[in-house]
């Protein structure tokens, strides 16, 4: 009995560490991209750009970086351009909900494909999602 938890342990352990260091082939790059462009005049313009978007769900205009990469890679990604950024809790929660609902965009409309669901209805039906869940959010936070 004793020795079956041992190994259990053991293994646990040794995919607990795989997963981390798998995750953390993700976030950390992302982390350093997103805060090396923050610290340039990029940062002004993207923030300047989405701006209007953005101030709909409470959001400064640099957080459409988080969640254009989150769409775009995965949700690790966005987590780590999140990490990134300067922002209060309750901007991160907005992020991170819109993020729930629209992440990994190309991998997972690949697999709606694939079982016959049309991929532009399954992005304007996240995409959606993401924003009225990110209006509701600033209204009630």
């Amino acid at each position: 009995m004793i020795e079956a938890v041992k190994t259990g342990g053991i293994r646990g352990v040794k995919k607990g560490l795989e997963t981390t260091i798998k995750i953390g082939k993700i976030l950390v790059p992302v982390y350093f991209i997103v805060t090396f462009i923050k610290y340039t005049p990029l940062i002004n313009y993207i923030a300047l750009v989405f701006k209007p978007v953005m101030h709909l769900v409470g959001l400064p205009g640099e957080a459409a970086l988080p969640f254009v990469i989150g769409n775009a890679i995965n949700l690790y990604a966005g987590i780590g351009a999140i990490l990134a950024l300067t922002l209060n809790a309750k901007e991160i929660t907005i992020i991170s909900v819109m993020l729930c609902f629209s992440h990994s965009l190309f991998l997972e409309t690949a697999v709606c494909k694939k079982i016959g669901v049309s991929a532009t209805f399954m992005i304007i039906v996240r995409q959606i999602l993401a924003f009225v869940a990110g209006i509701l959010l600033n209204i009630f936070l």
